[in-house]
């Protein structure tokens, strides 16, 4: 859809999935192909190092720099990263950086507790943080005990003071493909075994020297369990079963997310 608008349009492709910036992931993540980059001017896919911090904040600023130097070109901006939409469209709350030793110790904590380790804390010292997050998503859960132990406020009273939107809602083009569960279910039974055969294991391969369980990029689906299977943890079997298990609770999360925060956008059957 991105590209037939692009071509309708003199359009540049910018991605919006917070994986698809890195550039140890090709397969895995499942970034436009090579054919398709040849349709397009594509943006900010596969330009961050695996080790490189990057967050939604940065990937805001950078979206700042094409719409100011792209000015008479259609921007198409698509992916799967929520947290990235509603900050273009309701603005980003303007948090400080975390420092290194906030980050090694909520990592330290996240070995010896868990996410809900993380949780409980964020439960007694910022329960309307806590009130506004996904509790199942360990990365919204770390993110939101980072900021409180970094800076002392809450992510939600950072939130609550939040700068004007880089692009409101209207009047830009928004939608949402909507991807009903039994529609989708079974492509994610299958969409694991396809990026396999396209060279998944391959990647994860090349990627297993440099392996840190605990950097965004890890966050892949798919890397952790395919990393376990060549370390000989478990075998392929499980690593695949694991791997699709987890992308239909990602899938349900998503869903979630969309229609809480996108309701207001245009809906589209994908179907």
């Amino acid at each position: 859809m991105a590209l037939e608008i692009a071509a309708r349009f003199d359009g540049i492709v910018v991605n919006a999935d917070a994986l698809q910036v890195y550039d140890c992931w090709q397969v895995l993540t499942a970034r436009p192909s090579a054919t398709d980059l040849a349709q397009a001017l594509h943006l900010l896919y596969g330009h961050v190092g695996r080790d490189q911090a990057y967050s939604v904040g940065h990937w805001l600023r950078e979206v700042t720099e094409i719409l100011k130097t792209t000015p008479n070109r259609s921007v198409i901006i698509t992916g799967g990263t929520g947290l990235y939409f509603t900050a273009l469209v309701d603005g980003l709350a303007e948090i400080p950086e975390i420092d290194a030793a906030t980050r090694n110790l909520a990592n330290q904590r996240m070995n010896d507790a868990g996410h809900t380790g993380l949780l409980d804390d964020l439960i007694a010292s910022d329960p309307k943080t806590v009130a506004r997050i996904d509790t199942l998503n360990p990365v919204r859960i770390q993110r939101a005990w980072e900021v409180y132990t970094a800076t002392g406020k809450g992510l939600a009273d950072w939130q609550d003071s939040t700068p004007p939107p880089l692009l409101p809602l209207l009047p830009s083009n928004a939608f949402v493909l909507n991807a009903p569960k039994e529609w989708l279910t079974p492509r994610i039974n299958t969409r694991f075994d396809t990026m396999l055969e396209r060279g998944a294991l391959a990647e994860c391969r090349a990627n297993l020297p440099n392996w840190n369980p605990q950097s965004a990029a890890a966050k892949a689906i798919g890397a952790a369990e395919l990393m376990s299977y060549l370390k000989g943890d478990i075998t392929l079997p499980q690593a695949i079963e694991a791997a699709t298990i987890a992308t239909r609770q990602y899938a349900k999360r998503q869903r979630s997310w969309f229609r809480a925060r996108l309701k207001n956008w245009t809906w589209i059957d994908a179907t």
